[in-house]
């Protein structure tokens, strides 16, 4: 009998069913944000804002690395969420040349009902989640625990 590993057609299947699972909550995290006023490059400003570690400096060089963005574009993210007043920029105090982003009362009220819904329907698409993930690591020949 053959291994997944030996088997690309199965791997590929496998995969595509674990694509498939990421891009339905991708979908719905679009579709939750607009909901909520937001666009979808928003909320996940905010959430990258938000969901720093503590002593890391938000700046919009780290935004544009953790969106996946370019500079030009955050800024531009940046300056529209702002004037939504969901996100505030200040001096930072050790390099007066950098701006570090900060949630507004509102920027966080919104996040957190968002955040709120996104836990929930990851709860209700875990099991699924999980099933796809773990095909993948049983097609693939490689441990998710080797990966991480």
């Amino acid at each position: 009998m053959r291994s997944g590993h030996e088997d690309p057609d199965r791997l590929l299947h496998t995969l595509a069913d674990f694509r498939y699972e990421l891009r339905r909550f991708l979908q719905f995290s679009e579709s939750a944000a607009q909901e909520a006023g937001l666009q979808p490059q928003q909320h996940q400003l905010l959430l990258q804002v938000a969901g720093a570690q503590e002593g890391t400096a938000v700046t919009i060089a780290y935004a544009a690395g953790r969106l996946g963005l370019k500079h030009n574009s955050t800024v531009e993210l940046v300056d529209r969420s702002e004037r939504e007043d969901l996100i505030e920029r200040t001096t930072d105090k050790e390099d007066k040349r950098r701006a570090i982003l900060r949630l507004t009362r509102k920027g966080r009220q919104v996040l957190q009902k968002l955040a709120g819904e996104h836990a929930r329907e990851l709860n209700e698409m875990a099991p699924r989640l999980v099933r796809a993930l773990r095909r993948v690591q049983m097609h693939s020949g490689v441990s998710v625990a080797e990966v991480l």
